[in-house]
């Protein structure tokens, strides 16, 4: 008879692909890593934060279609391939959205594309001024999927490579705070006595500062900026994080299997990394899950009172705060589609952090 041996890893592991919202929700949180780390591969507009402007053409619906005419500038980017990549093109180009043109006596004459059926501009430009006078390559059909936003941008763009931001501030954020708070949370739990006093009464104090107040003055103490958001959002998520380890290490080190271990002479830190800290994980998947949802929900509110990501980097948050009056405007879809995206987003963290808890229970 042939006896199976499994670890607990690929038990739980095992038990994870069972649950079919944990599986899609890791998929869609991979997916949607893939794409905030490729978004300039997947962007219509690879501009540096997809940031071509075209007033003209503001505020349009999902799908609308327009001519644009690209003119040359005759001047060569320096940039590497890992930067056209990671960090978008450098433009140099003139794009301008046309609603008709013509050729006359070498001259390409365009009409500028104006809202609201006004009449554009007429003027004209030399074919001289393209390369072989090959005008053609640089008059084609743009078609916005989300439509554009108030500056004209492409909003499917912005939207992609706005993912960055609320994408990493999870992971980043969760990580300082999974960091403090464990080496917090298992000094004050393991030891006790005045250590613990001294924690707790840091946490309290820190727990007593309303977390965007805190938040704002740290981004201030650090200065306006990309990962100054990152670490002042982490900064602030460590008290939970350290109030669940405490309670959890409390209650583990009266174990038997944690006698068990000082008998045989093992040392503090080998116990609490190697003994208490695995039977607590489950706990620990939950709340940093909780973390991830609310470092985006932060971040989107520093955004909105313009200290988060800085202009004209793209944010889901600040997208957000720039068209929320357009719900009443008649195209609330500006606002909900990052709001979506958030939801979304955050919905699969707590998914999996749900699923991942039901895996790890040793109790089943």
């Amino acid at each position: 008879m042939k006896i199976e041996k499994n670890s607990l890893t690929s038990l739980a592991l095992q038990k994870f692909k069972r649950n079919f919202w944990g599986v899609f929700s890791i998929v869609l949180i991979g997916l949607i890593g893939l794409i905030s780390v490729f978004a300039y591969v997947f962007a219509p507009d690879t501009s540096i934060n997809a940031n071509q402007m075209h007033l003209s053409i503001h505020s349009k619906t999902p799908g609308f279609q327009v001519q644009m005419l690209t003119i040359p500038s005759g001047q060569t980017s320096n940039q590497s391939f890992f930067s056209k990549l990671f960090f978008g093109v450098d433009n140099l180009d003139t794009e301008i959205p046309v609603s008709s043109y013509s050729i006359k006596e070498g001259m390409l004459s365009y009409m500028e594309y104006a809202v609201n059926g006004v009449e554009g501009i007429e003027k004209q430009i030399g074919l001289s001024n393209f390369p072989n006078n090959d005008y053609q390559k640089y008059i084609d059909t743009r078609t916005f999927i989300f439509g554009t936003d108030k500056y004209g941008r492409d909003y499917l763009s912005r939207i992609l490579i706005g993912s960055r931001i609320s994408f990493f501030i999870g992971f980043v954020a969760v990580f300082i705070s999974l960091i403090v708070g464990l080496i917090m949370g298992s000094l004050a739990g393991y030891y006790g006595g005045k250590i613990d006093a001294v924690i707790m009464w840091i946490i309290n104090v820190t727990w007593s500062i309303p977390t965007l107040l805190l938040v704002i003055a740290i981004t201030l103490a650090l200065g306006k900026g990309f990962w100054q958001v990152f670490i002042a959002v982490g900064l602030t998520m460590w008290v939970e994080v350290a109030r669940v380890v405490r309670g959890q290490i409390i209650s583990a080190k009266k174990m038997q299997y944690v006698t068990a271990a000082r008998a045989l002479g093992y040392k503090d830190y080998r116990i609490i990394t190697k003994h208490i800290l695995p039977n607590i994980f489950g706990p620990l998947i939950v709340i940093s899950a909780a973390n991830f949802a609310a470092a985006i929900l932060i971040e989107s509110g520093l955004s909105f009172l313009g200290i988060g990501a800085q202009p004209p980097m793209a944010s889901w948050g600040a997208m957000i705060k720039d068209h929320y009056n357009y719900i009443i405007l008649g195209q609330p879809y500006l606002a909900l589609i990052p709001g979506i995206c958030i939801m979304l987003l955050v919905m699969a963290f707590m998914l999996v952090g749900n699923a991942f808890r039901d895996a790890l229970d040793v109790k089943t």
